[in-house]
């Protein structure tokens, strides 16, 4: 039996050199053979090359499009429980950004940027067509969503917001600060262990699904670097684009839904903020029970509250009632 187990150890290791030996130097692709069977997870997957990395997505259903972004240090996966509904009725896109889930990883840490992480949405986003979009966003899916709302307002129909910030360069809780010191001083973060310490009574299947994508620590470059990315300062990069989304934001006349749990030690109460922001936003909804990763474990009750949300705002009676020029 030991035998046995090396042997197969030995083939996953050689299938992965194998890709990753195509790659340019400082790329890595992790092997498809550790997404196999993951619980929850049956989508078969879908890619585009965005600036010479290859990103992972989602694509399921039909209809009006509803943009699915993860955050840290999550990917596609957390919104397996919430695609399934909303494909019911909808075209639902989840991508994994560059250095996450099954996406392509930068191996040097100084590759990733809060400017190339946008440019490499908004490509995937122009390469697919995309239009009348109904933005789900949570963490940084929310920084880089938000941020591309901000420059491309046209293209977003309506917005749902879910435990996430706007930083300009502001000071940071003492949550995130807690959790940025720790990024920084663990290369190698176990990642699927630090969604499990949020999410009590994690399934170990579950906790081995979010490490999938992270072979080793060399994988890791993404996770390190997106808590530093984080604007402290007002001269960090991102706080420019993340000025204009909020001043977009600030004259936004299109349906808004923001949605935050009421447990989450790192942007919990980022919900007044929002709906403070937003002037046509409806009446916060607080998600009950549920800390930072809420699409793990109220998946069902988010995607109801959305398809709900989209009922009560059809696009014929957005697109008959918006005037561009609201927003230039």
């Amino acid at each position: 039996m030991r035998e046995h187990v090396s042997e197969k150890n030995r083939g996953l290791m050689t299938s992965i050199l194998d890709e990753n030996a195509s790659l340019p130097p400082g790329l890595l692709r992790t092997s498809a053979e550790r997404f196999e069977k993951l619980p929850g997870y049956p989508f078969a997957p879908r890619y585009r090359d965005v600036g010479g990395a290859r990103m992972h997505y989602v694509e399921q259903g039909w209809g009006d499009v509803i943009l699915c972004l993860h955050g840290e240090p999550t990917w596609s996966y957390l919104y397996r429980k919430m695609i399934p509904m909303l494909a019911t009725m909808h075209r639902v896109i989840a991508p994994d950004f560059i250095g996450f889930g099954r996406s392509d990883k930068y191996e040097n840490d100084a590759e990733y940027s809060f400017r190339r992480h946008l440019d490499q949405l908004r490509s995937l986003l122009d390469q697919l067509r995309l239009s009348n979009i109904t933005l789900v966003c949570q963490d940084w899916g929310g920084l880089l969503g938000l941020s591309l709302v901000g420059e491309q307002p046209e293209r977003f129909l309506r917005l749902v917001i879910l435990n996430t910030a706007l930083p300009v360069g502001e000071p940071m809780g003492d949550g995130f600060m807690e959790w940025r010191a720790y990024a920084l001083r663990t290369p190698d973060m176990a990642v699927g262990r630090l969604v499990a310490r949020a999410v009590p009574g994690l399934e170990p299947e579950v906790i081995a699904a979010y490490d999938a994508p992270f072979p080793d620590a060399r994988y890791k470059a993404g996770v390190r670097t997106f808590p530093s990315l984080v604007p402290l300062k007002a001269e960090d990069p991102g706080v420019a684009e993340m000025k204009r989304a909020r001043e977009i934001l600030s004259r936004w006349s299109k349906p808004a839904l923001v949605a935050f749990s009421d447990n989450d030690p790192v942007l919990g109460g980022g919900e007044m903020f929002f709906s403070a922001l937003i002037p046509s936003s409806e009446k916060p909804v607080i998600i009950r029970d549920a800390g930072h990763f809420l699409q793990e474990q109220k998946g069902e009750e988010i995607a109801q509250l959305i398809l709900d949300f989209i009922a009560r705002h059809p696009a014929a009676r957005i697109t008959s009632s918006f005037k561009p020029t609201t927003f230039w």
